[in-house]
């Protein structure tokens, strides 16, 4: 085992930094793209449920 205590609050705190963190830059990656970046990615979205709704099956 490890010697050194461990302050559970400390840890508590430097969880939730990097979960903001990823939160952060997930929205930056979303938020952060040009007009035409957001119409080919929703173009491309739409085009690929298409694709999966033409091959489902009817039962």
């Amino acid at each position: 085992m490890n010697g050194k205590p461990v302050n559970l609050r400390q840890k508590r705190k430097q969880l939730a930094r990097a979960q903001s963190r990823k939160a952060a830059d997930q929205n930056a990656a979303l938020h952060g793209q040009s007009k035409a970046q957001k119409a080919l990615n929703h173009a491309r979205r739409s085009q690929a449920a298409r694709v999966l709704d033409l091959h489902k099956r009817d039962v």
